[in-house]
């Protein structure tokens, strides 16, 4: 189990993180989100002592990280990738980690084996691309075996068999019954992963729930509704207090969006008023979309989405200038 209670870091006039608590439970994929510049990567930096806090604390099941006699085997962190020295070979990274810390070294072709590096094993670590590096690190998070897991970004630079891989990986390790606890800026990944959700913004935690109940929560479901009375339908919407809007679907047929209703609802008044649908669709707000409405007002850097100004026109050449 992994606890925050109270967790601030102030770096001169910029307070990263600000009182922050949450608990990430055994047994579950929890998901750490939030907006660049939120604080997640100083939130892990601080859970694995690399970080001091300013204030509060944070725990390794009930143990700060420090005083974790061997923490390699209880935590596995992956939280860069590229810290790796560039002329050691894959294999002989991972050995001396292992032999620092009383692994046996055939542990070393166990993870790399896991990970699908056991074709490079000997090949220099600088040489790798983005995803290879990304499965060595997994690799070293993996190899004492642990039963809390701490993983920034695992999917980086993966292509899309290898992101499925690191999906399936962790909630396979949970449900082993480990902790799992795994920041990612791909939101619909975290929806197919975890469970959980820990959600930060500006250092502040803004949700510590389920998946299901964030995008409930934070979201609105539309139901789509297509028939050929749809003025009498509506009709029958607005007699009953249910809002509404129209709409055309992808080939041009006009429907009506109601909002914040299910669609048994919807359909139980239809049967009623004697509207035959040529459909009754309900379509699911995303993880993504509960995410941008929930962290708005948490978002340290905006892009300008308008299109760029036209250049200006060049200036005609005077005689004397030509």
């Amino acid at each position: 189990m992994i606890e925050a209670v109270g967790l601030t870091k102030q770096y001169r006039g910029v307070r990263a993180v600000d009182d922050l608590s949450f608990t990430v439970k055994p047994g579950v994929v929890t998901g750490f989100l939030g907006p660049n510049g939120a604080g997640k990567s100083t939130t892990m930096r601080m859970l694995v002592g690399l970080d001091n806090p300013t204030a509060g604390r944070a725990a390794i099941n009930g143990v700060n990280y420090r005083d974790i006699r061997c923490p390699i085997t209880e935590v596995g962190a992956l939280l860069d990738a590229k810290a790796v020295h560039p002329n050691r070979s894959a294999a002989a990274h991972l050995k001396w980690i292992a032999q620092a810390n009383g692994i046996p070294v055939s542990r070393v072709d166990e993870v790399l084996g896991l990970v699908g590096l056991s074709d490079v094993a000997g090949k220099k670590a600088g040489g790798f691309s983005l995803g290879m590096g990304q499965r060595l690190g997994l690799a070293g998070a993996l190899l004492g075996d642990p039963g809390v897991l701490l993983l920034d970004e695992p999917v980086n630079g993966l292509d899309p068999e290898g992101i499925r891989w690191v999906r399936g990986l962790m909630q396979t390790l949970a449900r082993e019954g480990r902790t799992v606890l795994v920041s990612s800026h791909l939101l619909s990944e975290m929806a197919q992963t975890a469970e959980n959700l820990v959600v930060i913004g500006q250092g502040k935690l803004i949700a510590d729930t389920t998946v299901q109940d964030f995008i409930r929560e934070h979201s609105t479901r539309t139901v789509v509704v297509r028939a050929e009375h749809l003025a009498e339908f509506g009709a029958a919407l607005t007699e009953e207090g249910i809002g509404f809007t129209e709409g055309r679907d992808s080939e041009g047929r006009p429907s009506l969006l109601v909002q914040d209703r299910s669609s048994d609802e919807i359909g139980a008044l239809a049967y009623s008023t004697g509207v035959m649908l040529s459909e009754l669709s309900e379509k699911a707000a995303s993880l993504e979309e509960a995410f941008f409405q929930m962290t708005e007002g948490s978002v340290q850097y905006h892009g300008n989405s308008a299109a760029p100004a036209p250049a200006p026109a060049p200036k005609a050449a005077l005689p004397d200038e030509k």
